[in-house]
C-alpha cells in the first residue's frame, strides 16, 4: 500500500499506526515524526509566508481567496509518478484559511 499525506496529522496517524513504511509522500508542513521528513513533499504553500508580517500573510491569503485561487499547489507530475493507493487530506474549512 503506498499512501501520501497532504496533512501533518494524517502523516502522525498513519506513522503511529505503524504505516511509515507506505508514506511515499507528505505536504511541505508535515515534520513529525522525524523519520518521514526525507520524503517527497507533494503540497506547498502558493504563499511565501516567511518574510511577511501575519498582517501582509492575511492580506495575501484574503487576495488569494477572493480572486478564487488555492492556497496551495499540488505537485501533480510527482504525485503521478508516486502512485499512491491512498490520498489523506481534507477540504479547507474558512476559519483554518
Amino acid at each position: 500500500m503506498r499512501i501520501v499525506s497532504l496533512l501533518p496529522a494524517a502523516t502522525e496517524m498513519v506513522c503511529a499506526l505503524g504505516l511509515e513504511e507506505n508514506l511515499v509522500g507528505i505536504s511541505f508542513e508535515c515534520d513529525y515524526p522525524a523519520g518521514i521528513t526525507h520524503l517527497p513533499r507533494v503540497v506547498h504553500s502558493s504563499i511565501d509566508s516567511h518574510a511577511l508580517t501575519p498582517s501582509e500573510i492575511d492580506a495575501a491569503v484574503t487576495a488569494r481567496l477572493q480572486s478564487g485561487q488555492s492556497l496551495y499547489t499540488i505537485d501533480e507530475n510527482l504525485l503521478a509518478y508516486l502512485r499512491p493507493d491512498i490520498i489523506l487530506t481534507q477540504n479547507l474549512c474558512q476559519v483554518c484559511a
